[in-house]
């Protein structure tokens, strides 16, 4: 089953984007066995492109042994994030949110295939949302 949608249309009102590290950013190292991590094809690309005034939070099912190097990569790779959840489980990441009342829907999930770097293409729509609540 196939849940990586070709587009996804959204507003241009501000952004959170959730973004799993392992498998979806970085190569699937867990536990840290090549010593290093690497950016996924895109990725590095795809995360530059997240405008300044979105918010960028990763989730990791990283321990804590493995939160030094994970903050020194992020940092010598000067990637911009706002918030990073380490010791997320290896379970469903579940999220519920509700609609705008203009209909705009305000949460997505994309499921791309581990160690491939996502294909939606992410479209911005300017006939979509409001400002208002």
């Amino acid at each position: 089953m196939d849940l990586e949608p070709k587009q996804i249309r959204i507003s241009p009102i501000s952004k959170t984007w959730i973004l799993d590290l392992d498998g979806t950013l970085v190569i699937h190292d867990g536990p840290y066995i090549m010593g290093k991590d690497e950016f996924l094809p895109g990725a590095r690309e795809f995360l530059d492109s997240i405008p300044e005034r979105d918010m960028i939070i990763f989730l990791t099912a990283r321990c804590t042994y493995e939160k030094e190097h994970t903050l020194k990569f992020l940092k010598e790779n000067n990637v911009r994030y706002d918030h990073i959840i380490f010791n997320a489980g290896q379970g469903e990441r579940i999220m519920i949110n509700d609609m705008k009342p203009d209909g705009l829907v305000t949460a997505y999930a994309v499921n791309t295939k581990r160690d491939r770097f996502c294909q939606t293409e992410f479209i911005t729509d300017s006939n979509l949302g409001t400002v208002y609540d």
